[in-house]
């Protein structure tokens, strides 16, 4: 996990390749079924790009859309090792309704069945990292199906932009405010996928439970469960609320936060802010997540936890079957 880390910034070197590229075409919106580390960069592809229409679909089966609106759409199924059971059930569900369908995958039955069928696919390189740890190559795969030109340059100037000693330090430093606590991320709505992605390492990377919330929406409900009082405080004792701040967020949205952080504190709760910066909208995406794999990675080893093995994950795996 360490290297996985270290070495991010190179996957934006991939250049993918559209096999069986033949009639693929732009589409207004795209289904991305998927899921865990395959499904995430969805979600971050609409911050960069707002206008895009993206759905992200984590279940069996197909979104709850009409037979007609899916016909019209894309469906892409990523699934890193190629044998996501959910997401080869979406495939075939989607071929056995004629909705266009492409493929993201290392290897497995999901590339298999690309190949047979002759769909559309993109075979992501296979370096033996987590999913989780995939995201470059993943959104790499994903601008290429969507024939976004302009994405793809700006990305792969990102193998000069990330920094990753820089982002090593500044984990190394939440992680000793973090020990100890559960931490609950808070962003604006539009960088939900951040705080999303931000939630996944500390679960997966860091073994440690953690939870997201996004504004405005947390002011009207779940910070009221943090007005403790001498009978309810120890239940909120070990949370840490983490504020994701972006300069760009709606100003309103901004002076939210601060009120919220102020209350916070003024409670005794602990509270702290990372601020989101970068080049561009792609930078400051990643430049924060890269800050999170290391939170994730050093409070792993604080807690003499595997940052790079999922065994409860494994473990279930072995008795769904």
């Amino acid at each position: 996990m360490y290297d996985a880390i270290k070495n991010f910034y190179k996957q934006f070197e991939f250049a993918p390749v559209i096999a069986n590229a033949k009639g693929l075409k732009k589409y207004s919106t795209y289904v991305i079924a998927g899921m865990g580390g395959s499904n995430l960069t969805g979600g971050l592809l609409k911050i960069w790009k707002p206008e895009l229409n993206i759905i992200q679909h984590r279940n069996y089966g197909l979104p709850q859309l009409s037979k007609k609106t899916l016909k019209q759409n894309l469906l892409i199924a990523s699934s890193y090792s190629g044998n996501t059971e959910e997401t080869i059930d979406a495939f075939h569900k989607a071929v056995k309704e004629k909705i266009p369908v492409a493929v993201i995958a290392t290897a497995g039955k999901l590339l298999d069945l690309a190949k047979k069928m002759k769909k559309p696919y993109v075979q992501l390189p296979r370096t033996g990292i987590q999913p989780r740890a995939a995201l470059g190559f993943s959104l790499m795969a994903l601008l290429k199906i969507m024939g976004e030109t302009n994405g793809l340059r700006e990305a792969a100037n990102l193998t000069h932009l990330l920094k990753t000693s820089e982002y090593e330090r500044a984990g190394k430093i939440l992680t000793k405010k973090l020990k100890g606590y559960v931490p609950i991320i808070y962003t604006s709505e539009r960088n939900s996928p951040i705080g999303y992605n931000w939630k996944i390492k500390f679960n997966e990377i860091g073994k440690i439970p953690a939870f997201h919330n996004v504004f405005p929406e947390l002011n009207h409900n779940e910070m009221t469960g943090f007005d403790a009082n001498m009978n309810t405080k120890d239940l909120s004792s070990k949370f840490l609320f983490l504020f994701l701040k972006d300069a760009s967020d709606n100003p309103r949205i901004s002076k939210r936060m601060n009120i919220t952080e102020r209350l916070m504190r003024e409670r005794e709760f602990m509270a702290e802010v990372v601020i989101l910066n970068g080049k561009n909208p792609l930078h400051k995406i990643f430049s924060s997540l890269l800050i999170a794999d290391w939170t994730a990675y050093y409070l792993a080893k604080e807690y003499n936890t595997d940052p790079t093995e999922v065994p409860m994950v494994e473990e279930f795996k072995k008795l769904i079957k």
